[in-house]
């Protein structure tokens, strides 16, 4: 790279950025804490399970945590020896490597049961195998819950806000690049579309209606392929009345094109979706459906897309009138290929500030549930489920201590890194 290349990189929209995000010291250490957090979101199993990472059983050598991804997956099958294996601690190994935290969260101790604190004497055979952060009233650990409802939170925050950012960013696009009248479509197209969409949305999802209840029940995966077919159905459907709608071009009513006023009409729809009362909507989805962690995920996403929406339309609404979108449409190109390839990529700064912040809120909306009990299967363990077992026995201050922490310190870090990134992409700010 040439001197003057490297300058140039260095005056770069995002090398500044990246400059003045490094100003802000909190911002900077609260993206490490972040890394940190998705670490053992990722590697949960491997930092807290009762099965080994690595095990020698007459003279044959095992994996058993990768082995249970594979099953899982319907890529492998147990080996004859392990399939029956109940107490992992209690075979016999030539050689063997355990998790950090030798323990699942679900895992029951009764050598230490009725809430042992981490301070407390525990029936333990050595050190190695102590509740560090205590256990609860059944003898579960602590620290193992802990960890695997890292995994929980990340994963409720980072799914929810890809649905959250997907509606969103779409939706408000659209509102932005197009207004009241640079959306213009015929009167045909437009009537066949509002009859046709209500036939697409009852043979793709309410007749499949049981299809794809039977599959989440099944599997995820299965879940995602029934959803995959029902989202075709319904491409497929509206398809029809778009090329029903060629030949009525010919007729003088029919034919006559007229401005859809999409950005009044998805302006409206954000203020009935910010009018409605979040957490009450949530607790209504999740009191008449089967408690899923899937299903927490989808709700939260399908009530977070608001803000996004709103920040990428203001944004659509000044870049839509710059020379570059000027030039392209002045090109010929397509109104698609200009809002994908050109407006929405140059607007979605302003869009990482909202999903930062929106993180942090669905971990916390996600913990409240669980806290009520509402909406993660009883077997599953978060933060917020562990705060509600604290309500029981109010003696065991582990059990709101650490998950508390660990709730406060996550919303916080995602906070100061949605700060962080205020600070950085404000243009007033630039040097």
């Amino acid at each position: 790279m040439t001197q003057a290349t490297k300058q140039q990189a260095d005056q770069g929209y995002w090398a500044i950025v990246k400059r003045q995000f490094r100003k802000n010291k909190l911002a900077v250490w609260s993206l490490r804490m972040i890394y940190v957090v998705i670490f053992i979101g990722l590697f949960a199993d491997f930092l807290a399970n009762e099965k080994p990472v690595y095990c020698k059983i007459d003279g044959k050598t095992y994996f058993p945590i990768v082995k249970r991804y594979m099953v899982d997956a319907g890529i492998g099958k147990w080996h004859t020896e392990l399939r029956n294996v109940t107490d992992w601690k209690e075979v016999k190994y030539d050689a063997v490597i355990w998790p950090l935290i030798p323990y699942s969260p679900t895992e029951m101790d009764i050598n230490n049961v009725q809430y042992k604190g981490p301070f407390d004497k525990q029936d333990v055979p050595s050190w190695r195998w102590l509740h560090f952060m205590g256990t609860d009233e059944i003898g579960r650990d602590v620290l193992s819950g802990m960890i695997h409802g890292t995994r929980i939170a990340m994963l409720v925050g980072v799914v929810s806000m890809s649905i959250a950012s997907l509606i969103g960013i779409l939706l408000g696009s659209l509102a932005g690049y197009f207004g009241d009248q640079r959306l213009k479509v015929t009167r045909g197209r437009i009537i066949l579309n509002l009859l046709f969409i209500f036939l697409a949305f009852f043979y793709a999802f309410s007749v499949r209606n049981y299809t794809l209840a039977d599959a989440f029940e099944e599997s995820m995966f299965s879940f995602v392929v029934q959803l995959h077919v029902s989202m075709f159905l319904f491409i497929a459907f509206m398809a029809i009345p778009n090329i029903l709608a060629i030949p009525m071009k010919k007729l003088p009513w029919l034919g006559q094109r007229v401005a859809v006023p999409v950005d009044i009409i998805i302006s409206r729809i954000i203020e009935i979706f910010i009018s409605i009362p979040t957490l009450l909507l949530i607790l209504s989805v999740v009191a008449i459906a089967k408690p899923s962690i899937m299903l927490v995920m989808v709700v939260i996403g399908m009530t977070a897309w608001m803000s996004i929406a709103r920040f990428i339309r203001g944004e659509l609404l000044r870049v839509r009138s710059l020379e570059y979108i000027e030039a392209t449409q002045a090109l010929g190109y397509p109104e698609w290929r200009i809002i994908f390839r050109h407006a929405i990529p140059n607007s979605i700064t302003p869009v990482l500030i909202s999903i930062a912040f929106g993180v942090a809120g669905a971990i916390l909306t996600e913990s409240a549930l669980s806290f009520l009990g509402i909406g993660v299967q009883a077997e599953v363990m978060t933060w917020g489920k562990l705060l509600s077992i604290a309500r029981q026995a109010p003696e065991a201050w582990w059990l709101a201590i650490f998950p508390g922490f660990a709730i406060f310190i996550t919303v916080t870090v995602f906070n100061l890194l949605g700060e962080g990134l205020t600070d950085a992409l404000d243009p007033r700010l630039k040097s």
